[in-house]
């Protein structure tokens, strides 16, 4: 569990704030020991020691246990009923103060002309960077919304640390991605218009479509958000970013904060950040500092303003469901074939918003990489991964790609309405929408160099790795086993991996034996040189 949790004692009994389309009513703050039979036994486990806001009533969601959980998301949306609640939104602190001025030091805060000492949760361990002085140069010239918790001797300590100059601008110029020959790179290119992806550039508002051009009465409407972040200045592996949906209402004065964000991570492993796979609000989902997207990365955020919140409450009602999956390891999470993209693009084709597929970047490469990765490593789980990265759709691949896809879609349906093969939740976006906005995120300074824009395919992928495997920074985690016990028996038998038949072949082939012993001779004569 993650370092640095929030006391159990003093708990408020609400939240103070909305819950993406929830209001603060609809909860009442636990942890995942006090949450109590109503929360899934895995989740209670997952979430022992953390604040976590669980609903206060019904409608609580279900799931089908004898379908895989993407086609019970497709048989559910048919009849979804009234909107259920989240089964746990993921809080990290029972407190939350807005409008707060921190001081340049970073050890005082004033609020409502008030002062009060300030301090941060512990630093995870395994995580890389951490607050400086950077960090408090950058916070101090604006208000701040903090979430933590009223310590022993009276300071407030800090988890979340949201800048609220990151918001809507309604007066921001429109930009013409939409009429752009080549509507994809125009989309790719709002989060690449300022060096590093705006990484250390202000926050920035790209209204890129709207229904009635200079009407911007935004506040207060329901929204379907699409998050991209970046790449990390630290880690070669998270060079491809990570996507998300969010839902919920655009906040007065264009507050971004309360979204809900639907954040999906593996859950076999235990971050180094202390990230975990749960509904989230906006502002913890970037700026938490320990596992803050905000914290190491650029992001990106396009909101689908809507004039109706049935599509939002499609799509979270959706998520309710795949979460309880997720958690009891139905629904199991893969970095090739089932990441963050993959679940959020299989949701959304469910529910009938069919985003477009990309082809696999190519199945002889994917094939030959095989043998490749027996030789150069030695490993047969790198060279099922490898192929199965090379084989894969890159909208499910690439966070870059989801992002894409979806922003295009929804300039589609802005401008040509919901067409034949068109399902639920596309018609009901481009019925109802009423603006297409953007809204370029940096990175909070501190410690941990500036990321950058996130890559879109493969081959961007290999032209900003080291090409010796050696020279990758990367992060070993520990594993996080779950445990037996909480394992329910009708799971559903995992269905065949891809890479399974040509590893097979190569192997009745003798190529993936005999490429195995010479990558194994040709290491040790590397070693020995050296």
């Amino acid at each position: 569990m993650m370092a640095g949790a929030m006391p159990e004692n003093r708990l408020p009994l609400t939240p103070d704030a909305p819950l993406g389309p929830y209001g603060p009513d609809a909860y009442r703050i636990a942890t995942g020991a006090t949450a109590g039979e109503a929360l899934m036994a895995p989740a209670r486990w997952l979430f022992a020691s953390e604040t976590i806001a669980v609903p206060a009533a019904g409608p609580h969601a279900g799931f089908a246990r004898s379908l895989d959980p993407f086609e019970d998301l497709a048989a559910w949306s048919a009849d979804p009923g009234p909107l259920t609640r989240a089964p746990l939104v993921w809080i990290a602190a029972p407190e939350r103060r807005a409008g707060v001025r921190i001081g340049a030091d970073g050890l005082r805060f004033e609020v409502s002309g008030r002062e009060a000492p300030l301090a941060l949760v512990p630093k995870i361990a395994l995580n890389r960077s951490w607050a400086d002085a950077s960090t408090f140069r950058y916070l101090h010239g604006r208000t701040v919304t903090m979430r933590g918790a009223t310590g022993p001797a009276g300071q407030f300590v800090a988890r979340t640390l949201w800048p609220e100059d990151w918001r809507v601008d309604e007066a921001a110029p429109a930009v013409a991605a939409s009429r752009s020959r080549t509507p994809k790179l125009a989309i790719r290119g709002l989060m690449r218009s300022a060096p590093r992806a705006g990484a250390n550039a202000p926050p920035e508002t790209h209204p890129v479509w709207e229904r009635e051009p200079g009407r911007r009465d935004w506040s207060g409407r329901p929204v379907l958000a699409l998050v991209l972040s970046g790449a990390q200045g630290d880690d070669d592996e998270a060079w491809g970013g990570h996507f998300a949906f969010a839902t919920g209402r655009l906040g007065e004065d264009g507050r971004l904060s309360d979204l809900l964000v639907a954040n999906f991570y593996t859950l076999d492993a235990e971050s180094e950040k202390g990230t975990l796979s749960a509904p989230v609000p906006l502002d913890n989902y970037l700026a938490d500092v320990n596992s803050g997207q905000g914290w190491y990365r650029p992001s990106y955020v396009m909101l689908a303003i809507l004039s109706d919140d049935r599509a939002t409450a499609l799509l979270q009602g959706a998520l309710n469901r795949l979460y309880l999956q997720f958690w009891r390891r139905q629904l199991a999470y893969r970095h090739a074939t089932m990441n963050c993209a993959a679940i959020s693009v299989d949701t959304a084709r469910a529910l009938g918003w069919n985003l477009g597929a990309r082809l696999p970047s190519s199945t002889l490469l994917a094939w030959l990489s095989i043998p490749a990765k027996l030789f150069a490593e030695g490993s047969v789980p790198a060279a099922r991964i490898a192929y199965e990265y090379l084989t894969e759709d890159r909208t499910r691949l690439m966070p870059a790609a989801s992002f894409e896809e979806a922003v295009f879609s929804l300039l589609r349906l802005a401008r040509e309405g919901a067409q034949p093969g068109d399902g639920a939740l596309a018609g009901m976006l481009a019925a109802d929408l009423v603006a297409l906005v953007g809204v370029r995120l940096p990175q909070i300074p501190s410690s941990r160099p500036f990321g950058t824009w996130p890559v879109a395919n493969p081959r961007e992928f290999l032209t900003v790795i080291p090409r010796d495997p050696d020279d990758w920074q990367v992060v070993p985690v520990p594993l996080r086993p779950f445990p037996a016990h909480l394992r329910d028996a009708d799971l559903r038998e995992p269905p065949p991996r891809r890479s399974t038949w040509p590893l097979v072949a190569w192997t009745l082939a003798g190529v993936a034996p005999l490429a195995w012993v010479a990558g194994l001779a040709w290491r040790a004569l590397r070693r020995a040189l050296r």
